[in-house]
């Protein structure tokens, strides 16, 4: 009896291992599946596979694989018709009467030149990034941190101007998400690092599960909801304080300057660097100083036909990036899709 219930045994035993063997093993995860083969997909995958294999000479320790990523144009839109903050000053003092109607006239000129560069092809003012800097922090001096946090958020709300299927809140480019994903399971801390307004930044990425103290943007002094004039080192704030926005713009986040912010907020020089513009050229550089192994990529908006984008200076600019040694990523060709199914290109309406 013994020996027919060991045979028994012996029998269920080599079941199991051959139905073992015969199960499948699962499949990796396909983290690019928005993505055509090209040749910025192939070089940061060799580049990735490279530095986390502790065989390699260019293996990189996880807590210094640090990438940062630029924002409008890199892997949100910004062709519908410009940055969301531009679209959000001018929605502020055109089109929300309770502020537009008290907004000094600096502000409103700023507002009003947006305007007219969105719906007539007037061009900026030189240097209007900080004339429209100076003109946002006044613009929203005064609301507390999670008022004008709710604020962006319910103008992320409305449809994305030029497309139909999609609101601001959801033009992001699928297959950059995509990419955060694959670094974020190769062992990459990832930041963003935007010209845009910090608080505006942390509002848009919130959705992706991006920690606050990971986003770098354009900074206005805050103070204390009592504090009024008393510099903080003389002022202590009450627990029933909130804090609140000013007019002082600090920094406008952008060449050089992120650079600064990098290496002050956070202390290292990442490895890996993303964006679209001559904005982003200096956090490039910096990247590429880096002893350790690096990488730059520069994503152009050459697809004129499910973006709103203007192909000829896309492919210029194409050109001067790969002179440089930035990789090039082209929204047309390497992109199966931008912003997802659904989603259609129609023209502006004003």
């Amino acid at each position: 009896m013994k020996k027919q219930f060991f045979l028994i045994a012996v029998f269920f035993v080599g079941l199991l291992v051959g139905c073992t063997k015969e199960t499948p093993e699962p499949t990796a995860k396909h983290y690019f599946a928005s993505w055509n083969e090209c040749e910025a997909l192939t070089a940061l995958q060799q580049y990735v596979e490279d530095v986390t294999n502790p065989a390699s000479a260019n293996f990189i320790p996880q807590k210094d694989r640090i990438a940062t990523f630029d924002m409008d144009g890199t892997f949100i839109g910004e062709l519908y018709p410009t940055y969301f903050e531009y679209n959000l000053l001018e929605y502020r003092v055109l089109d929300d009467t309770a502020y537009g109607n008290h907004a000094p006239d600096d502000v409103r000129q700023a507002a009003q030149q947006i305007r007219d560069f969105v719906r007539n092809g007037t061009p900026l003012p030189d240097h209007f990034d900080m004339i429209h800097a100076r003109a946002a922090a006044k613009a929203y001096a005064g609301m507390t941190i999670a008022q004008f946090d709710a604020y962006v958020k319910d103008y992320a709300k409305h449809s994305a101007n030029g497309f139909v299927g999609m609101t601001y809140a959801e033009s992001f480019y699928k297959p950059m998400l995509e990419v955060f994903d694959y670094l974020e399971d190769n062992g990459f801390t990832y930041y963003v690092v935007s010209g845009s307004d910090r608080f505006i930044c942390r509002a848009l990425v919130e959705s992706l599960g991006i920690e606050p103290n990971r986003v770098i943007g354009m900074d206005v002094k805050l103070v204390s909801s009592s504090q009024g004039a008393v510099e903080g080192v003389n002022y202590t704030m009450g627990r029933e304080e909130e804090i609140v926005r000013t007019d002082e713009l600090i920094i406008k986040n952008l060449k050089t300057n992120k650079v600064l912010q990098i290496s002050q907020e956070i202390g290292k020089v990442p490895v890996l660097s993303f964006g679209n513009s001559g904005g982003d050229a200096a956090m490039h550089n910096y990247c590429l100083s880096n002893r350790l192994k690096s990488a730059a990529f520069m994503l152009i908006a050459d697809d004129d036909a499910r973006d709103h984008a203007n192909r000829d200076k896309a492919l210029a600019l194409g050109e001067q990036w790969r002179a440089a040694g930035y990789h090039v990523i082209s929204m047309r060709d390497d992109f199966k899709t931008i912003y997802g199914p659904g989603v259609v290109k129609v023209p502006f309406e004003f």
